[in-house]
């Protein structure tokens, strides 16, 4: 499987250009505000407001984007790196202050 880190202080966050191209590979026509904000409608309302942060790190269209684009998927303050890790793991992301990396699930008491 394969999932996209943040690999550098600051936070996960794409460019504009990796964006429209998850927008592409979705089917879904985006829109942009004056202020730069994207929206899936031209109403531009709460409703139609498109965020990455609803985007899954290991959604398909998230991980072409990334490998496609490279340097250039990165958001102003992020390094994105496509992580492949085996299928069968629990996984989540951990990270310090942006800087992220992939962890397994495991089992925790107190």
């Amino acid at each position: 499987m394969k999932i996209v880190i943040n690999t550098c202080f600051g936070k996960f966050e794409l460019s504009n250009k990796a964006i429209l191209r998850i927008a592409e590979l979705k089917g879904i026509t985006l829109y942009k505000d004056s202020k730069g904000d994207f929206y899936t409608s031209p109403d531009f309302t709460d409703e139609t407001y498109f965020s990455i942060y609803g985007i899954s790190r290991k959604s398909l269209e998230l991980v072409q984007a990334v490998e496609e684009l490279k340097e250039e998927a990165n958001g102003t303050c992020a390094k994105l790196k496509v992580v492949e890790i085996p299928n069968d793991i629990d996984w989540y992301i951990e990270g310090c202050d942006g800087l992220e990396y992939v962890a397994e699930t495991h089992r925790t008491w107190s």
